[in-house]
C-alpha cells in the first residue's frame, strides 16, 4: 500500500477536499464500478459518458481517493457532504492523471528499460518487429507492443488498440520488467498522443517513419495539421530522435525536434543511407539486397520485397546502431527477420510465390503491388476482399488498385461483418470492371485461396491480402479461426503443389 499523496510526485493538481496524506491506495481505477476503498477512481469524459457523474456512488462504494477534472458544482457535488476521509484533487486533463498515476502506481517500470518507440502511417508494426528479433538474436530480452498485441519472452496477449490506454501499458511494462527485459519496442499511434496514452513515458529513441494523409475524422484527427501535431510529439518525448529524411515534412519536423536527431534516408544525404538496393526474384530466394553507408557499413539482405521495407530496416538498422548491436550481428540477423503478414513469402515453388500482407486500403494495396511488379512475375494475381461495416470508400480504391497493377483479381471475403459478402464484392467491382481488370468471384476464402494456387502459371506471383497477421474471419457478429498462411500450406500440402 502506498498514501495517496504518494502517486502524486509528478502531477500538478488542486486540493478540493480532504488530505492527500491521508487515504492509502494500491491500485489505479477509471471504471466506477471497480472504485472501492483502498483505490484511486480517476474521472474522465468519455465520448459517451462522463464519469464524473458517478461519483457520488463512488464515495458510497467507499473510494477515499478521487481525481477529477471539472469542478464540483458541475456535477452537482457538495462537497460538505463528502466524508471527512475523503481526498479529491482536481486536474487539468484526467488522461494525462491516469497515465502518470499508473507508472506511479507501477513503480515506473519503463525507467528501468530502454524504450524504442516508432510512429508514422505506415511502417510501424513492420519496424518494431524487425527491432524486436534483431534484439533477441543478440541475445536480449524484448518486449514489443502494437497492432500485433503484446510479446515478451514467450508471452502474447492481444490488445483492441495500436498503443494500449496508459494503465495497460505501464502494466504491460511492468510485466515485461519482471521478467526481465531490458528493451521495449513499442508502436506510438498519433491517438496515443492525443489520448495522452503515452504520458508519463520518456522514449530512449523515438522514430518517425513517414506521414500521409490518414486517420482524419469523426472520433479520430480533425484535420492533417493536426494528425501531423500529434505524430510529431514523439520528439518532444524521446532522448534521441530519428526520422525518414525522405518522408513529407521531414525537413519541417527536423528543425523543429527538441532532442538529439539523427536521419536515415535513400534518396538524401543522411546519416544512414541506402544504395545499391537490388530487387531479387529467384527460384530459392524473393526479396531485396542493399547497401548501407553514412554512421555504418553494412550489406543487408532480407526476404522482405519492396523499397518501403528498406526503409522500415533503415529504421530498425539506424537504432540497432545506435545502440551498439555489432554489424554482424545485424547482417546475420536480416537474413532471419519476418513479420508475420506483413509482406510475407508463405510459399514458393517451381511454379509460384505466394505471399500474405495486411494491405487493405487502396495506398497500401498500391504500394504493395507496384512493389511486386518490380520482381517481374509473369502474373502477379492478387486474392482479395474488404471489411464489412468500414466506409466504402475503401472497397472502391481497392477495386481500382487491383485494376491497374494486378493481372489477375480474385474477389472474396474478408471480414464482411454484419454485411452480405457479395454486396462487398459488387462494390468492389463497381470500380475495377470499368477499369478493365480481369477477376473472378469466390466468395468463400479458403477457395478463393485454393483457387489461386491451382491454377497458377509458371512464374506466378500470388498476393493474399487485407487480413495478413488476423488469425479469424467475423460474420455476423461470430469470429471463426482463420489464418491465410495456413490455409496456404494446407492447400499446398493437400494438393502436393
Amino acid at each position: 500500500m502506498a498514501k495517496f499523496a504518494d502517486w502524486l510526485s509528478d502531477i500538478q493538481y488542486e486540493t478540493v477536499h480532504g488530505d492527500t496524506s491521508v487515504p492509502d491506495v494500491r491500485e489505479v481505477v477509471f471504471d466506477s464500478r471497480k472504485a472501492v476503498q483502498g483505490t484511486v477512481f480517476n474521472a474522465m469524459k468519455g465520448a459517451n459518458v462522463d464519469a464524473h457523474r458517478f461519483i457520488p456512488a463512488v464515495i458510497a462504494q467507499g473510494c477515499q481517493a478521487i481525481v477529477i477534472e471539472e469542478d464540483p458544482s458541475a456535477f452537482g457535488l457538495a462537497l460538505e457532504t463528502v466524508p471527512a476521509e475523503v481526498a479529491i484533487i482536481r486536474v487539468e486533463n484526467a488522461r494525462a492523471s491516469l497515465a502518470a498515476l499508473s507508472a506511479a502506481r507501477f513503480d515506473h517500470p519503463s525507467r528501468e528499460m530502454t524504450v524504442i518507440a516508432i510512429t508514422g502511417t505506415k511502417g510501424k508494426t513492420t519496424t518494431a518487429h524487425m527491432i524486436q528479433q534483431i534484439l533477441e538474436d543478440a541475445g536480449e530480452k524484448v518486449g514489443c507492443i502494437g497492432t500485433t498485441g503484446v510479446e515478451y519472452c514467450g508471452h502474447h496477449l492481444p490488445t483492441k488498440n495500436t498503443t494500449p490506454e496508459s494503465y495497460d501499458l505501464q502494466h504491460y511494462f511492468r510485466m515485461m520488467r519482471d521478467e526481465g527485459c531490458d528493451y521495449v519496442v513499442m508502436e506510438a499511434s498519433s491517438q496515443a498522443f492525443k489520448l495522452h496514452r503515452v504520458d508519463a513515458i520518456t522514449f530512449d529513441y523515438g522514430i518517425f517513419t513517414n506521414i500521409e494523409p490518414d486517420h482524419i475524422g469523426p472520433n479520430e484527427h480533425a484535420d492533417f495539421e493536426e494528425y501531423k501535431y500529434y505524430k510529431s510529439c514523439i520528439f518532444k518525448q524521446s532522448r534521441v530522435g530519428i526520422i525518414n529524411l525522405d518522408a513529407d515534412y521531414a525537413d519541417e519536423l527536423l528543425a523543429a525536434a527538441p532532442c538529439k536527431m539523427f536521419t536515415y534516408a535513400i534518396d538524401r544525404t543522411a546519416d544512414f543511407m541506402a544504395d545499391n538496393i537490388e530487387h531479387v526474384n529467384r527460384p530459392d530466394f524473393v526479396g531485396i539486397r542493399f547497401d548501407v553507408s553514412g554512421h555504418t557499413e553494412l550489406e543487408i539482405q532480407m526476404d522482405m520485397p519492396g523499397k518501403y521495407n528498406v526503409y522500415n530496416a533503415m529504421a530498425a538498422i539506424s537504432v540497432l546502431s545506435l545502440i551498439g548491436i555489432p554489424h554482424r550481428a545485424i547482417m546475420s540477423a536480416f537474413r532471419r527477420v519476418h513479420v508475420d503478414g506483413r509482406t510475407q513469402i508463405v510459399f514458393k515453388n517451381d511454379t509460384m510465390s505466394v505471399l500474405v500482407d495486411y494491405a487493405h486500403n487502396e495506398m497500401a494495396m498500391e504500394n504493395l503491388l507496384s512493389t511486386l511488379r518490380e520482381l517481374h512475375p509473369k502474373r502477379l494475381v492478387v486474392v482479395f476482399g474488404c471489411g464489412g461495416n468500414r466506409a466504402k470508400d475503401r472497397r472502391y480504391g481497392m477495386g481500382k488498385a487491383a485494376a491497374a497493377f494486378a493481372d489477375f483479381s480474385i474477389l472474396t471475403a474478408d471480414n464482411s461483418r454484419d454485411e452480405e459478402t457479395t454486396d462487398i464484392i459488387a462494390d468492389i467491382k463497381s470500380t475495377l470492371v470499368p477499369a478493365g481488370g480481369q477477376y473472378v468471384e469466390i466468395p468463400d476464402r479458403r477457395e478463393a485461396i485454393e483457387y489461386a494456387m491451382t491454377h497458377a502459371e509458371k512464374g506466378d506471383m500470388i498476393a493474399v491480402i487485407g487480413k495478413g497477421h488476423e488469425d479469424y474471419q467475423e460474420v455476423k457478429g461470430v469470429r471463426t479461426h482463420f489464418l491465410d498462411r495456413e490455409v496456404i500450406l494446407e492447400t499446398a500440402a493437400k494438393y502436393k503443389l
